[in-house]
């Protein structure tokens, strides 16, 4: 049984300013709604957050950067989020641009226990300064290392008491790696089942990576609506 926490604010009250956390989604697709509005109600600062981008500027993590709740963005996408634009190019937020695929494969890599690792993402280019280049088979790689945090805040369509969670569809990307990746992962689920509900052959994460939940309902928002004219 992992604990299920009667709301957001009580599953996050245990991070402290100053945490590194990991963030699932893409886009507004995936997020943690509710512990993304958990941690900007309760206030905490000076946060390292690692995620693919930054959510827009009334929702996701652009909550959290409109109240400079963030110190430091580590991702690959500034995305629609004018805000993030705008501290990026004032300096008011250290940011780490980052390959997607290389963050993807920091974030595996460091829930797996690999330090790090070579790829050529980035050879030649402003991002291989200050790494070490290695040629392989006469090409050239940049070593990159693994990311942890010490919180990684994910979203699942299903849970079981158990911690088993499974993902909808696209809405899967980046949360898996960044449950295996937190050393407190904390899951915000749509649908909590009893024990022995889920079909094990489809468990995306094993209960094993998650050591808190929440039930919510989400709003889903569109990040950008495209209709017919």
């Amino acid at each position: 049984m992992k604990s299920i926490e009667t709301s957001a604010l009580h599953a996050i009250e245990e991070i402290k300013d100053g945490s590194t956390l990991m963030v699932g989604g893409f886009g507004l697709v995936g997020i943690p709604e509710k512990l993304i509005l958990a941690l900007v109600e309760k206030g905490t600062r000076d946060l390292t957050v690692i995620s693919n981008n930054c959510g827009v500027d009334d929702w996701g993590l652009g909550l959290l950067l409109k109240n400079k709740q963030i110190r430091k963005m580590i991702g690959s996408y500034v995305g629609e989020n004018k805000e993030f634009e705008r501290q990026v190019l004032s300096g008011e937020i250290e940011v780490e641009l980052i390959p997607q695929g290389t963050l993807a494969e920091r974030i595996r890599a460091g829930g797996a226990g690999i330090p790090a690792f070579y790829t050529p993402a980035g050879v030649g280019t402003p991002i291989a300064e200050g790494k070490e280049v290695r040629t392989f088979n006469g090409k050239e790689y940049l070593l990159e290392k693994g990311l942890t945090a010490d919180y990684s805040l994910i979203r699942a369509a299903h849970g079981d008491k158990a911690g088993n969670l499974i993902y909808n569809k696209t809405a899967r990307n980046f949360n898996p790696m960044i449950a295996a990746a937190g050393k407190v992962t904390i899951a915000e689920v749509e649908e909590l089942h009893e024990i022995g509900e889920l079909d094990a052959d489809s468990i995306h994460t094993p209960g094993i990576y998650v050591q808190k939940m929440i039930v919510a309902q989400q709003e889903k928002r569109i990040e950008r609506l495209t209709v017919q004219s």
